[in-house]
């Protein structure tokens, strides 16, 4: 079939099933976006390109689909850079089609050039330059291929401006065949009997489950494990949701503001099972004391991260989708008494952790940080989904909110990107209108990306966003009154800006509390109303966000709040 380079686009995305794309068209994608009015793709037009990376990073996030961006050259490339950096360290599918100048003006200095497959190389799974349409077919397919495939991630296809143009006789691939690329990854059985083995000879094993199982969706292979083991299970915060957050097993999120029963369960287990996880120093503290006492297994589907931070004692490399029903299947033939076994050790560290719960200090006519995250958790269902940006409010979060399936818990993990709640709660929101998408952010990160507000106007993507308004940058403020004298370097943001009527300037309605005893009648308001809304809640600037493990310390070495503060 004859057709142009950007037709052949726009039908091998349609031949891989997908349903939307964000993006800003500029001059050298204007044939691409003509494909698209032509033939009537559906497609999001953000306010700024790194809107539209974090928009289809929501989306992949919470669908499990790969998210597809479309970007001019130069600039318009370059403004993705943050978001494909976010996508790369949480392994997030995406294909992002740049355009680049035509291919008589590649390395010239050219107007609106630069060089996006260079500069992204450090933070992509893969990328290409596509100098003749030839290519487009075999490239597209291998794109979505390796990006969905394996350890997941972002791939970049940056297209010279006169391949759109030129002409195809196109047929898109059947297969993809890639030298030193398998999509499957499978493992060895003797590798699981290993660590059978290790189980039966352990007395106190500990589940370390990390975003990994929520990218291999084999969050119900983990729920099996646990039924038949007993084994206590923490999460990486990526790794919300796949237990749920009110079983009696879980307990709560390890590392540098983890659980006190997380952390002490850490310190005291002799066998650690981590899957799908990177052992990354947020979770880990001081590597030298991490773990102390147990013996590590690690299950994963790259072979790079195996060891990379913290040494292993037996590893179970290959996909969790192989590796994690296998290990399931094996438990629940064992006739060894797993439960009776661990009993000991389960009641402990439950013990620990009704003794030292996440907590806070609780003030009169004050509204505080995790009383909005508390709230809020009890009045969405298990499907809804929280999205967050990142600072103190992402914390509490991950502290507060009970998480209850996967896919629903939406945060920048590894980069920890300010600006990002925003455009990926309105992608989260595009990929599931039946359900209620609420973002919690702070009063810094709701500024890096506030032009989005009009995307979700403009387009009726009805996200609810609830500010944690503090006046400050959260977190760093904190650091500030704990390592630096109370020294707040331009961290307070006692400003002009009134949240409310900007996000109403741009079609969002707004309201503001700040009384205790109108939070929830406000945000239900909120959340009823038939549109995007903000709700700009009001609460104390010196709120720390606590436990906090301080760098370079052990995991037991904690800054405890709330009760025992």
């Amino acid at each position: 079939m004859l057709m142009n380079g950007a037709e052949a686009i726009i039908t091998s995305l349609r031949k891989e099933g997908v349903k939307v794309v964000f993006g800003y068209p500029g001059g050298a994608v204007l044939t691409l976006y003509d494909a698209v009015y032509q033939m009537e793709f559906p497609h999001i037009l953000t306010r700024h390109e790194q809107g539209a990376v974090h928009a289809a990073d929501g989306y992949a996030r919470s669908t499990g689909e790969v998210g597809v961006v479309f970007a001019t050259s130069g600039p318009g490339a370059t403004n993705l850079v943050t978001g494909i950096a976010t996508a790369y360290i949480d392994s997030i599918p995406m294909v992002c089609i740049t355009g680049q100048v035509g291919n008589p003006y590649i390395g010239k200095d050219s107007f609106q050039e630069a060089d996006i497959v260079g500069i992204t190389t450090p933070i992509t799974k893969h990328n290409y330059l596509v100098k003749r349409v030839e290519d487009l077919p075999r490239v597209l397919k291998e794109a979505f291929y390796i990006a969905r495939t394996g350890r997941p991630g972002p791939v970049v296809i940056d297209i010279a401006k006169d391949v759109f143009a030129a002409k195809i006789d196109y047929t898109y691939p059947e297969s993809v065949n890639l030298k030193g690329y398998r999509g499957e990854n499978p493992g060895k059985e003797s590798e699981i009997e290993q660590v059978i083995t290790a189980l039966e000879e352990a007395k106190k094993p500990l589940l370390f489950v990390g975003g990994g199982v929520t990218l291999s969706n084999t969050s119900k292979e983990i729920r099996r494990i646990v039924a038949r083991t007993d084994i206590p299970v923490v999460s990486s915060l990526m790794g919300l949701g796949c237990v749920p957050g009110d079983d009696s097993h879980f307990l709560g999120m390890v590392g540098m503001h983890g659980s006190y029963a997380a952390n002490i369960a850490m310190t005291e287990a002799d066998l650690v099972l981590g899957i799908g996880v990177r052992f990354d120093d947020r979770v880990t503290g001081k590597l030298e004391v991490f773990a102390p006492k147990a013996k590590i297994a690690h299950f994963e589907v790259d072979p790079a991260e195996i060891g990379k931070n913290v040494p292993v004692d037996y590893q179970v490399k290959g996909d969790l989708g192989w590796s994690l029903p296998r290990f399931a299947d094996s438990l629940e033939a064992e006739e060894f008494a797993f439960a009776e076994t661990y009993g000991e050790w389960l009641a402990h560290v439950r013990a620990l952790n009704q003794d030292k719960p996440f907590s806070y200090v609780k003030r009169d006519n004050i509204i505080a940080g995790p009383q909005i995250v508390e709230t809020v958790s009890k009045m969405l269902g298990k499907d809804d989904i929280v999205a967050t940006d990142v600072g103190q409010h992402q914390m509490w979060a991950a502290q507060f909110y009970n998480a209850r399936e996967p896919r629903k818990f939406i945060t920048s993990g590894g980069q920890g990107t300010m600006g990002y709640g925003l455009p990926a709660a309105i992608g989260a929101k595009l990929a599931n209108q039946d359900k209620q998408v609420v973002l919690f952010t702070g009063d810094g990160s709701i500024m890096m990306n506030c032009q989005e507000f009009a995307t979700a106007a403009d387009n009726d993507i009805r996200v609810k966003v609830v500010v944690l308004h503090n006046h400050v940058l959260g977190m760093v403020t904190q650091w500030q009154r704990a390592f630096y004298g109370e020294r707040y370097s331009n961290t307070i943001l006692k400003g002009k800006t009134d949240l409310v009527k900007l996000a109403e300037a741009m079609g969002v309605k707004g309201y503001r509390v700040s009384e205790p005893e109108k939070l929830q009648a406000v945000l239900q308001e909120a959340f009823d109303y038939e549109g995007p809304a903000l709700v700009d809640v009001m609460i104390p600037e010196d709120d720390d966000v606590l436990p906090m493990v301080a760098p370079g310390e052990a995991l037991d070495n904690m800054m405890l709040g709330g009760n025992d503060k």
